[in-house]
């Protein structure tokens, strides 16, 4: 294998990503995983808009819309009856790839089938023990004693971050609640497969989520959170949390005729929200849960992952190729960061809230909130919440100064999955051209020229069946916009030398 440019350590969803990323760049990459092989179990189990979106412009949908359950839906209950259903559907930003209820290793899965396509395999049984970074670049060691010298070294290894630590990047942070129970089980009992439940009681709140079973498996599977309030560090076996299960989900829930058949997987865990100081010591970044990590209930988690991923990638692939200076990776932590620490406030403030016991929380929680969830307004501002459709890098270093008001998109700001037509006039759409490329888009061709020779060949041109479109607009590989202006402005020239040579426009 040819000498990597950039080692990825961890293969979950954001390493893969990122790796993927790397590689329609044409960066040579290696990504290692100290586990056995991949995981089976199902971990993480909603993928957001915005998530599917970045799947589809590295080529690793696949048909995971196909396998996907469309039960976006929650139906709320208190007291044993159902009191709203919050409908996750169209929040009005044009997205052409909607939320899967989907399984974690699903999306490995298939993110693991595209790098395969792209040249590159994980290698297993392969842990990182030891790393020192210099002005040009890292010496990794692996556990069984092999050295690799490297470009960069990419941190995607989870919460327990080898990389994070060797680097000695800060994770300050908290537990955000007591321990949660979780189980991806084959039951009957629960009546309605069309969408997730989640139940309010004064014993702790619980959730159940239909699930694909696989296809040697009979009967309905089901994801169960249960929280458990007081407890800290208790233990549970496999047996344990079944038996705790059917003592506590008729009591909050009200069924009569719930049962467990068999058991897929089992987690008894604590939330914690923890923020990783920097993203950026040298020639070492942070990606995913090694840079973040908080409370699962929304499904930001992989969804945050990824994006931190197809970020970088356009970035670190720039300054890999000679094409940018190392000041622009610090925009990835400028831009990623702030996301993060939001997703963070409001999990955890979410959290805090559905957990909750006093008497005016309970309130709030069943009488005033619950009922709110039911008016398409709220549902439209849920839905776009929980997509991330709406981040925006606009205050970001390479957002520039000079658009803040008029026309949008703006610069920093996401670019919908809008029909396109190539040179040859054939059709195509935004999203479908990006992930590995920049997309200019120009009446008439303008301003070609100069973004291949800042960018190379990782340049698409395009036009847009708009009659009215009278701008050049260049969209970065992760669908933001980069920059607009008249077609024979030389503001594209001035952004491009101000992202590439020093991370800043302004």
């Amino acid at each position: 294998m040819t000498s990597p440019d950039v080692l990825i350590v961890g293969a979950g969803p954001a390493g893969l990503a990122l790796a993927c990323g790397l590689r329609l760049h044409g960066v040579p990459v290696r990504v290692i995983d100290k586990a056995a092989g991949p995981a089976v179990t199902s971990r993480a189990n909603f993928l957001h808009a915005r998530g599917a979106e970045v799947l589809d412009r590295l080529g690793a949908l696949g048909d995971l819309p196909n396998r996907a359950i469309s039960a976006l839906t929650i139906t709320v209950h208190a007291g044993g009856k159902p009191i709203s259903t919050l409908r996750f559907g169209d929040a009005g930003l044009r997205t052409s790839r909607p939320a899967l209820l989907v399984s974690q290793a699903a999306v490995e899965a298939e993110l693991r089938r595209r790098l395969a396509e792209l040249g590159v395999t994980v290698q297993w049984n392969t842990a990182l023990v030891e790393a020192s970074a210099d002005d040009d670049g890292v010496t990794a060691v692996l556990a069984d004693g092999r050295s690799v010298r490297v470009g960069w070294l990419a941190g995607c290894d989870g919460a327990h971050s080898t990389v994070r630590k060797l680097a000695g990047i800060g994770f300050p942070g908290v537990a955000v609640a007591d321990q949660w129970l979780l189980a991806d089980v084959y039951a009957d009992g629960i009546p309605d497969r069309s969408g997730s439940h989640g139940w309010l009681h004064r014993d702790g709140l619980l959730g159940a989520l239909p699930m694909r079973p696989d296809a040697t498996a009979a009967g309905d599977l089901w994801r169960l959170m249960a929280y458990l309030p007081g407890a800290q560090d208790e233990k549970m076996d496999q047996h344990q949390i079944v038996d705790h299960l059917h003592q506590v989900i008729p009591r909050r829930t009200g069924l009569s005729g719930f049962h467990i058949h068999d058991t897929a997987w089992t987690s008894l865990f604590r939330i914690h929200r923890r923020l990783a100081e920097d993203y950026r010591r040298g020639r070492i970044l942070l990606a995913g849960d090694a840079a973040h990590i908080h409370s699962p209930i929304g499904g930001q988690g992989m969804l945050t992952g990824i994006g931190d991923a197809e970020n970088l990638a356009w970035k670190l692939a720039l300054v890999t190729c000679g094409k940018a200076a190392e000041a622009l990776l610090d925009t990835y932590q400028a831009e990623r960061r702030p996301l993060a620490a939001e997703v963070l406030r409001t999990t955890s403030a979410n959290t805090r809230f559905q957990t909750g016991d006093g008497t005016l929380v309970r309130f709030l929680r069943e009488r005033v909130m619950a009922p709110l969830l039911n008016r398409p307004w709220v549902q439209r501002w849920a839905t776009a919440v929980a997509s991330q459709l709406w981040v925006s890098y606009r205050r970001g270093p390479l957002a520039g100064t000079g658009v803040r008001f008029g026309r949008r998109p703006r610069p920093g700001d996401r670019v919908p999955d809008v029909r396109c037509r190539r040179s040859d006039g054939t059709a195509t759409r935004l999203h479908a051209e990006l992930g590995g490329h920049w997309v200019l888009l120009s009446p008439g061709g303008a301003g070609a020229e100069i973004a291949r020779t800042w960018l190379g060949g990782y340049v698409t041109l395009l036009t847009t069946d708009n009659g009215g479109f009278d701008q050049m607009l260049l969209i970065r590989p992760d669908a933001h916009l980069a920059w607009r202006g008249r077609p024979r402005s030389k503001g594209l020239q001035r952004w491009l030398a101000g992202a590439l040579r020093s991370g800043k426009t302004r």
